[in-house]
């Protein structure tokens, strides 16, 4: 083989491994594994099977594919650790770096193939609710460590002046907010606000309303079945949180955002960070939402059925292209706010 070939054919057979090593990381993660293993101390297959009711053969096939893919060490003697850098990864959903829920989220989004070979050769979109019943807190699990350390942190207090009126008392749309993570992390940090999720999935909603009763939050954290068309009410901030680019006709969302907003109000968008060409996103962050949003994203933007509607957004729009949808809608001033290596925050105001 030539020395193309041979590299290429080392390429593919790398990305086998991390397609099916992906899905032991989610099985991982559902059974326990990871979590039984968090002290960072060597482990037996024995060991870890009886810390987690699992049994001891499944395990041990286990351990050796973790280790082989580099997500675990091999000590010798049978033993195998998760080191501290990987507990935080794999297990630590307070922390910004953790992935787990990107796995959760990638495992539902492959059994899609089939629906999506489909809609391939017609044109056809997959609808949102169409995926998998572990996509919707897979991806709730994906995004929310980021909310959790930023969103109230830093992405609020760089909205011009949205942070006094909050702490005052304002009135919040939280549009396309899935199971509520967002919503509810406004509704605890700003106790005079009210803030109202909607989302067009029914299965989301429901599950947020009761995220809000367990969290004690149900009287200021509402949520709501509607389109991002069609919401009712008027507002002093209209968030959408990574949803902009699901949207089938994202200039129209971002009108009626517009039209929902008090005098004086802002619309903030937060999106996956991404630069203007395709050549700018050529690196794994990049090729992990290129990768949603041609299994996910663009299928369920193209199900909206919005014929006269700008062409799919993607998860890669990138800021000119965002800025160009919200300028469109008449938004005369959009700014980035902020970001993070996964993530850009835009504010816009009328």
């Amino acid at each position: 083989m030539t020395e193309e070939l041979t590299a290429f054919v080392q390429k593919g057979v790398g990305d086998v491994a991390a397609m099916v090593s992906g899905a032991l990381v989610a099985l991982g993660d559902r059974l326990g594994l990871y979590a039984a293993m968090a002290d960072g101390e060597p482990v037996t297959a024995g060991e870890l099977a009886g810390r987690t009711g699992t049994t001891e053969r499944y395990v041990r096939e286990w351990l050796a594919a973790q280790a082989a893919a580099g997500f675990l060490r091999y000590c010798g003697d049978g033993r195998y650790r998760l080191t501290a850098e990987g507990a935080v990864v794999l297990t630590d959903e307070d922390s910004p770096v953790c992935l787990v829920g990107a796995f959760q989220l990638a495992l539902a989004a492959v059994q899609s193939v089939d629906r999506l070979a489909a809609a391939f050769r017609t044109g056809a979109g997959v609808g949102w609710g169409e995926h998998h019943h572990e996509l919707y807190p897979g991806c709730e699990r994906f995004f929310a460590p980021g909310y959790r350390n930023h969103l109230v942190a830093s992405w609020i207090p760089a909205l011009d002046g949205a942070e006094r009126a909050l702490r005052s008392g304002a009135a919040v749309a939280d549009v396309g907010c899935g199971r509520g993570a967002s919503t509810l992390l406004m509704a605890r940090a700003y106790p005079a606000s009210t803030v109202t999720g909607f989302d067009a999935h029914a299965d989301s909603v429901r599950a947020a309303r009761k995220a809000a009763a367990d969290a004690g939050l149900a009287e200021r954290a509402r949520f709501e079945v509607a389109t991002a068309a069609d919401y009712p009410g008027r507002y002093d901030l209209v968030t959408f949180f990574d949803c902009l680019h699901d949207m089938g006709d994202p200039i129209g969302a971002a009108r009626h955002a517009r039209a929902a907003l008090h005098p004086g109000g802002r619309l903030m968008v937060v999106e996956p960070m991404a630069g203007d060409r395709v050549e700018d996103n050529l690196h794994p962050v990049g090729a992990a939402y290129y990768g949603f949003s041609t299994l996910l994203c663009t299928p369920g933007a193209l199900s909206q059925g919005a014929p006269d509607a700008p062409a799919a957004l993607g998860a890669q729009a990138g800021e000119e292209r965002l800025r160009d949808v919200l300028a469109e809608a008449g938004f005369g001033v959009v700014r980035r706010i902020a970001e993070t290596p996964f993530t850009m925050v835009l504010e816009a105001r009328v």
